[in-house]
């Protein structure tokens, strides 16, 4: 066990499985949460979060911007965009922690009960729980919850869902009882049922609402936040529900403390930053690196009225890259992708365009515990091995390194790099003809359109179009609108061959990875906007799904990433660790903030009195 993944399992206290401070009968484990592999950090009787100011006030507002528009209330639905933290008004039964992975803890429910296999849970709500509207919330609202995401939800979790739950119980007017299918791994099917929004039967079918249709009627749930002013498409206000169920639960003590969150939309990023100076909205999470190195020179900075901080983030990288649609014929041979890749110089943007301030992702996982490094090791390649036996992968995969990221030079266009590429696409039979343009054997030329809707990429995207036009690529960016984007990249369409998107990944991963890389879910998904189809990549997700321990998952997913790095679909971009933020000085957070969250909309607070000195200079209106 390395060093880091020695730290982790402390961390998360990886001891046995599960045992909670709480009573077990017959082999029954009645708990106040649930860990995937190891013990609970916070005792039954905690008094609140660790992270948190329990004392903290409640008050004023927040508010942050975002980018282009909405036309819905619906977060569920693939239909219409909507409108940001559409999801704040619901909660779910178990809710997870920002200093914990792997580990969720009773909110709606005050325990839950499973076996040791997790082939069944029982939820036990709480009787006090009602909706924003002060109707109560029973074990039925649950399983018209759970029956209609089955029936209705992204069809890429539905599908992944189905094959999961046996059969849903309403045991009593306040218990829930989940029974998992055989042959399926249980390990994360409690804590993922335990997940699942929780909405208001009575409201949905009254209002004749549809999860899968665009609405502006928002669904009722439980949540601390209720909808209380929408302008559609340029701003949104949640309001803080005073009368909210859950006040007094030790998980929520010094969390949601504002009034109101607001969220102001621009088209423009320049002019979403001009809007923050003139007090248009009050935080910024800056992810421009010219404007955090060029643009923060304004009198409020200055003065203090601005508070412009690094805060640390413990996150692994988000896995931003410019994504390749397989589904395309010309991107099915890897050497093109390979190719593409060679062609995005990382070091000269960082140092030319981005001040510096970025590192390089190479893994799936970066920055975490979980990324492949070098050859791999004995039990790596003991999961690799049946794979190449089975011709699912080449031999290769045992003995070369994990991929990474090309290393470029100084100058826009590495050429060391562009005669590698030029030797790929050549053996991948894309020649250069008379007139400079690759075309195959049929004389087709070799096309890569990449989908741009945000004007602040244009610098990172040009110089790349450029240097594939080097390469005797017919490239180009065409710029389009956020609805445009989504129409394109959105299942059934996916119309693009490239897309600046994510490679996602999580900590403790389960039935996620078939959305994000399951082969059985690559025409349906939103979150596999690659369509990656491959056998093996199935057979190791199983695996990972499968894994008893810390240990096994760890070697599981190294395994799996570096699988995925070999397919080549992604051209990997870049990452912080940090957070980069600038708010007008009235907020105020606990002095060590965990190190999986941000948390300004969460945990952070607002002060009347340095807002009262704000507004009386004149800071804000």
């Amino acid at each position: 066990m390395t060093m880091a993944l020695r730290k982790m399992a402390a961390f998360l206290k990886v001891m046995a499985l599960v045992t909670p401070a709480a009573a077990q009968e017959a082999g029954v484990i009645t708990a106040h949460g649930i860990s995937t592999f190891g013990e609970l950090n916070l005792a039954a009787d905690f008094a609140h979060l660790p992270y948190v100011n329990p004392d903290a006030p409640k008050g004023g507002e927040i508010s942050i911007w975002a980018f282009g528009g909405f036309d819905s209330l619906n977060p569920y639905s693939i239909k219409g965009r909507a409108a940001g933290l559409s999801s704040a008004p619901f909660e779910s039964i178990l809710t997870g922690t920002s200093d914990e992975i792997g580990a969720v803890y009773c909110l709606l429910c005050s325990t839950l009960e499973y076996p040791e296999d997790r082939s069944w849970v029982i939820f036990n709500l709480r009787p006090e729980v009602t909706f924003s509207d002060g109707t109560p919330m029973t074990a039925e609202d649950v399983l018209f919850s759970y029956q209609t995401f089955l029936a209705k939800g992204l069809t890429d979790f539905r599908t992944v869902l189905a094959t999961q739950v046996e059969k849903v119980e309403v045991l009593d007017p306040h218990k829930i009882k989940f029974t998992f299918k055989p042959g399926v791994p249980h390990r994360d099917l409690p804590a993922d049922m335990g997940g699942l929004p929780v909405m208001s039967k009575a409201h949905y079918e009254a209002n004749k609402l549809d999860l899968e249709e665009s609405s502006m009627t928002p669904m009722l749930g439980t949540g601390q936040y209720v909808l209380e002013k929408v302008d559609t498409g340029k701003s949104v206000v949640w309001g803080r529900n005073p009368d909210y169920w859950g006040n007094a639960l030790p998980i929520n003590k010094g969390r949601g403390n504002f009034d109101r969150i607001r969220i102001e939309y621009y088209a423009d990023y320049d002019a979403a930053f001009e809007g923050f100076k003139a007090g248009n909205y009050t935080f910024r999470t800056e992810a421009s690196s010219i404007k955090w190195a060029t643009g923060y020179d304004f009198p409020e900075i200055a003065s203090g009225q601005i508070d412009k901080t690094d805060l640390p983030d413990g996150n692994k990288a988000s896995g931003q890259a410019f994504i390749l649609n397989l589904r395309r014929e010309k991107f099915q041979d890897v050497r093109v992708r390979e190719a593409l890749g060679l062609m995005f110089n990382f070091e000269w943007s960082n140092a030319t365009l981005f001040y510096g301030l970025y590192d390089r992702i190479n893994s799936v996982w970066e920055n975490s515990w979980l990324e492949a490094t070098g050859t791999p090791g004995p039990e790596e390649a003991a999961l690799l091995q049946p794979l190449v036996d089975d011709g699912l992968l080449p031999a290769t995969i045992l003995t070369d390194e994990a991929v990474m990221a090309p290393v470029s030079g100084e100058r826009q266009l590495d050429r060391g790099n562009l005669r590698k590429a030029s030797a790929l696409l050549d053996a991948a039979g894309w020649t250069v003809g008379s007139d400079g343009k690759r075309r195959n054997a049929a004389g087709q030329a070799l096309t890569v359109e990449i989908l741009n809707d945000s004007p602040t990429f244009d610098r990172v995207m040009n110089p790349y179009v450029e240097n594939l036009k080097s390469l005797g690529i017919d490239a180009r960016m065409t710029r389009v609108d956020n609805a445009q984007m989504e129409a394109r990249t959105r299942p059934p369409s996916y119309d693009f061959d490239m897309v600046v998107g994510n490679a996602r990944s999580g900590y403790i991963s389960g039935s996620e990875l078939k959305q994000y890389y399951g082969s059985q879910t690559a025409d349906v998904s939103s979150f596999n906007l690659m369509g990656l189809k491959s056998p093996a990549v199935d057979r190791l997700i199983d695996i990972v799904m499968a894994s008893k321990s810390l240990d096994e998952m760890t070697v599981a997913t190294k395994a799996l990433d570096r699988v995925l790095r070999a397919e080549r679909f992604w051209v990997p971009q870049w990452y912080k660790s940090t957070h980069t933020v600038a708010y007008y000085n009235m907020y105020e957070h606990p002095e060590a903030l965990p190190p999986y969250a941000l948390g300004e909309l969460d945990f952070w607070w607002y002060s009347a009195e340095k807002a009262a000195a704000l507004k009386a200079a004149g800071v804000l209106r």
